[in-house]
């Protein structure tokens, strides 16, 4: 000890504890634990399984990692979540009970389930527990590993008295095959399995299987104890070819050249291009027989399809099955990661040789000044557009043009209805989008309003048109290079219609929505710049400023503020866009000589009143007059307040917000944010000569003009005004803005809005943008669009599912589509919600063709299969009411009968043949049997599953009577026996 102390480095003995766990002991302490962890320890009380229990109720499941060494395993609890009972833990539990595994194996009430785990099916336990190889990790194959295991597990149940069977999983996964062992008080079953890629000819029947179950439990008592058995036969029906699929491509070249009505042109196509149900399965079940009930062997079988007490059906979908509507919102997605604009798509030549021709703006902007005696209608940008419309259409050759002349002129035409009249009247394309949408859409219902959830457009809307447009040109007519053909006319058609003071056909009058998509905003800030254009075009034609006045005042009776100085009116827009706002030079030198007018007047009050005429005026306010003066308050003709889009609002809230937050920065802000407030006073002084700001704040912020009852000197109460606390303040905007408000007419006042500098910003904004970015300005749009297709197509089907579905997306899409810029991803997790949801709306009109439903047939049978058909939907597996003698029952044996003909005859006359021409189909067993045609009704069956139970002592005759099972599969490739075998520990 002294040495090792002094110097670490010296020499120690090792010593090896043989006590010390081995690897293997580890693996079985961990088990135990998990099982102590999960509370799988002692035994339980199972309630009675109800019937169908295992398809009705959830399946829940746990899972922890395991080590074997450096070996992973995972260790997987499945169990039946059960409502626990009312006397769960009073009741007493019998000594020598036998486990619940051990009773389910005899449980009749849930053979067969549709939808389980492997295990449940083959076994019929509730509850079980797997180990299994970890993800990465190598199959347990050899014989000692999968004794190792078994034997880990056998020690495992013993030590903690758990009564939950646990399985392990051995050979390649693929193979599912198990072995396991459940423990009770002096019981044990083991778990067995034996799986073949071939049936042997001597147990491809019931009575070859009876021997192995017979043999494997060794029963020592004569007779035996009876045999229960559940047979299921499941067929399958693959050969649709007697309902060829309805659904056919639309053809679009028809729709374009004008052999359907316009309307036709904007629908989305719907539907699958093939049959979305591939296979139907038929499962015809015997689920109480004994041994000597039926025969079954390698010469005769009682087991026909026809008579069998229970039938179910479960159908198999086609894999993504080829939807229209799907495919058109995929394919217009995919646009939006496209880079290129519309230039690189198209070419820039055109462009080139125009400038060749107009080698200098400057000089074609001359070319409009200089004095010629080429008449100014030539000259006018309008007409470069349609010179440039001519120059691309004639540069670009007929085979590069993405769209053909008769495919364009057609889309336009849908687009912009009122093109086709030779003169539009002034006002009729406004009153042609109303009357139009009036006659179409209710505007109330929840459908027409989806655009304010979605950020979209109005579905009567141009914008809502061209969406669609750009989604079938996509599709069918060029894909990117078509959008940008179409896209590129567009722009053309916009411009000339500013240019030519034509609005906008298919846009709400007034100002942008900001609940729309912003391109839509983008449109109606262009036809609020057509408008106000128009009118001033309006006010030069009708002669000298005073017409124009009173036509003003004539025209705007309605007013633009109420009494009470709330409202500002859109509907006055037309008639408020003012001659005087024209650049014409008389009323540039009248607008002068008025100023000089003004120099020379006294300040306001009642003098200077006398002296100051009074200028647009637009009617009386009330009762009302002026404080200084015995003169009536007027209304002024003020200017309309600038419209915005979101994108410009944005823009100005981000200056605003950088001017900070010093005295400075707060006073340009409020001087910004008073223009309208600074107009306002202006036409206010204009109309009412010798007026103070008390008179404009009683107009225009009458809660501004604070009134109160007091006695005068003489004792009389009089009513006596004042202004309001906040207009008090020092350095108040209203009483600045007052003070250097000079009295001018709202037609002299510089304008607020500037529609020539707008109309072009939006022309601009227009024209700059991609393909891609058209494409996501449209999406609300088209995504709109196909929800409201889905709507329409779900009502005539009437699946409670796919309505619920569709308010889902419609939801998750609103919330996206409000984000300034939508999570691409998420988006196009929504539109394969959408392709979902229209495959299954193809799959009940797919059942229902070939269930013969949809001619309009009412009664009983109508009724029973239409529910039969919506439950195929919704569930994985449905039972046939009457078996093969249903309603159901007897189409779906006439299919099989059809299928059969089809693929066995070889003479047309045979295919032709009507299939009720044969007497006695549904009659008695002889029908599966070859009749005159010599063709059986059904296929040999697909799979074939038997299942045999018994309750018998073993391994000794004294021993307890105990469950044993056999669970057999017979397929053409695929030979499956799960045996579960229990024995007395006790007493053998």
């Amino acid at each position: 000890m002294m040495a090792a102390d002094s110097d670490p480095e010296s020499e120690v003995f090792e010593i090896t504890d043989f006590t010390t766990a081995s690897e293997w002991e580890r693996f079985v302490t961990r088990v135990e634990e998990v099982l102590n962890d999960w509370k799988l320890i002692g035994s339980t009380v199972g309630k009675p399984l109800e019937k169908g229990e295992y398809t009705s109720s959830t399946w829940e499941e746990k899972t922890r990692e395991i080590n074997f060494a450096d070996f992973k395993f995972s260790i997987t609890h499945h169990f039946l979540k059960q409502e626990p009972s009312e006397n769960d833990g009073k009741e007493e539990q019998e000594e020598d009970a036998v486990p619940v595994a051990m009773q389910d194996l005899l449980c009749m009430n849930n053979d067969f389930p549709p939808r389980a785990h492997c295990l449940v099916r083959w076994y019929g336990v509730r509850e079980f527990v797997v180990i299994s190889p970890g993800a990465n990790c190598e199959a347990i194959i050899s014989e000692s590993k999968c004794n190792l295991l078994l034997s880990s597990v056998s020690i495992s149940l013993a030590n903690t008295g758990c009564q939950v069977p646990v399985f392990v999983q051995i050979q390649q996964k693929w193979r599912r095959m198990y072995t396991g062992e459940c423990q009770g008080p002096g019981v044990r079953t083991d778990f067995e399995m034996v799986h073949l890629r071939k049936v042997p000819s001597q147990y491809n029947h019931l009575s070859g299987l009876l021997d192995i179950f017979k043999s494997k439990i060794g029963c020592p008592l004569t007779p035996l104890p009876p045999i229960n058995i559940a047979i299921r036969f499941t067929y399958i029906l693959q050969d649709w070819q007697q309902y060829s699929w309805p659904q056919q491509p639309p053809d679009f070249d028809a729709l374009l050249a004008g052999e359907v009505g316009g309307v036709e042109f904007g629908k989305l196509p719907f539907g699958a291009c093939e049959d979305p149900i591939s296979e139907l399965h038929l499962a015809t079940t015997w689920p109480q027989l004994t041994e000597g009930i039926v025969v079954d062997n390698d010469v005769y079988s009682d087991l026909d399809p026809l008579q069998a007490p229970h039938w179910s059906v479960r159908v198999r979908k086609a894999e993504n099955p080829q939807c229209l509507l799907g495919d058109f919102l995929m394919e217009f997605f995919k646009l939006c990661c496209r880079k290129e604009s519309t230039e690189d798509i198209l070419g820039r030549n055109v462009v080139e040789e125009e400038g060749k021709e107009n080698s200098d703006i400057s000089q074609a902007l001359s070319k409009l000044t200089e004095p010629s005696t080429v008449p100014m209608s030539r000259l006018s940008v309008s007409n470069m557009v349609h010179s440039a419309r001519k120059r691309i259409r004639r540069h670009r050759r007929v085979d590069e043009s993405p769209l053909s002349n008769d495919v364009l002129n057609s889309i336009l035409l849908y687009l912009f209805p009122d093109a086709s009249a030779e003169k539009p009247t002034e006002g009729s394309e406004g009153k042609a989008a109303q009357s139009n949408a009036d006659g179409k859409v209710d505007k109330e219902s929840e459908d027409y309003k989806l655009y304010n959830q979605l950020k979209s457009a109005p579905s009567d809307s141009l914008t809502y048109r061209l969406a669609l447009c750009i989604c079938l040109v996509n599709f069918y007519h060029g894909g990117v290079r078509g959008v940008a053909h179409l896209w590129q006319e567009f722009v053309l058609e916009m411009r000339y219609r500013w240019e030519n003071n034509h609005l906008v056909f298919g846009l709400a009058p007034g100002p942008p929505d900001l609940r729309c998509c912003l391109l839509h905003q983008k449109l109606q800030m262009l036809n609020c710049c057509i408008e106000r254009k128009r009118g001033r075009d309006e006010g030069k034609k009708s002669g000298t400023v005073e017409a124009g006045r009173e036509r003003k005042v004539s025209g705007c009776e309605n007013g633009r503020l109420t009494a009470d100085g709330a409202g500002q009116g859109a509907e006055a827009s037309l008639g408020k866009s003012w001659d005087s706002w024209s650049d014409s030079e008389d009323e540039f030198f009248e607008c002068l000589s008025d100023t000089e007018e003004l120099k020379e007047a006294p300040p306001d009050g009642e003098k200077g009143a006398a002296k100051v005429k009074p200028e647009g005026r637009l009617h009386p306010h009330g009762q009302l007059t002026l404080l200084n003066s015995t003169e009536p308050l007027y209304i002024p003709i003020t200017q309309e307040p600038a419209p915005m889009t979101e994108d410009l609002l944005e823009e100005q809230s981000e200056v605003l917000a950088k001017l900070g937050t010093s005295a400075e920065g707060a006073h340009l802000r409020a001087r910004m944010q008073s223009a309208c407030l600074l107009s306002d006073m202006e036409s206010f002084k204009a109309a009412n000569p010798g007026c103070c700001l008390e008179d404009f704040v009683r107009w225009y912020s009458p809660r501004d003009y604070v009134e109160d009852e007091v006695t005068d000197e003489s004792g009389a109460k009089v009513v006596k005004g004042d202004l309001s606390a906040r207009m008090k303040i020092p350095g108040n905007m209203w009483v600045e803005a007052w003070e250097t408000a000079r009295a001018t007419p709202a037609r002299r006042q510089r304008r607020l809005f500037d529609d020539t500098k707008e109309a072009e910003k939006v022309l601009h904004y227009l024209a700059v943008q991609k393909p891609a970015d058209l494409t996501r300005h449209l999406l609300p749009c088209i995504l709109h669009a196909a929800i409201l297709k889905m709507k329409d197509e779900e009502s005539s089907e009437d699946i409670l599912s796919v309505r619920k579905a569709i308010q889902q997306v419609t939801s998750q899409a609103g919330k996206l589509l409000r984000h300034p810029s939508p999570d691409i991803k998420k988006l196009e997790d929504i539109i394969n919600q959408m392709m979902e949801l229209e495959a299954v709306i193809a799959r009940a009109r797919s059942l229902k063709a070939k269930f013969g439903l949809g001619k309009g047939e009412k009664g009983q049978d109508a009724e029973d299969l239409e529910s039969f058909v919506s439950s195929l939907l919704e569930e994985p597996e449905v039972l046939v009411i009457g078996a093969g003698r249903g309603p159901a029952g007897s189409i779906i044996h006439k299919l099989f009968v059809s299928a059969q003909r089809l693929a066995d005859s070889t003479e047309e006359a045979a295919l032709l043949s009507p299939m009720e021409e044969e007497p006695g189909r549904m009659g008695g067993a002889e029908d599966r049997r070859p009749g005159a045609s010599g063709v059986p009704d059904f296929p040999p069956p697909a799979g074939r599953e038997i299942l045999l139970r018994t309750c018998v002592p073993r391994p000794a005759p004294y021993s307890k009577a105990l469950p044993q099972r056999l669970f057999c599969v017979l397929m053409r490739e695929d030979f499956r026996l799960a045996g579960a075998f229990s024995s007395d520990t006790s007493f053998f």
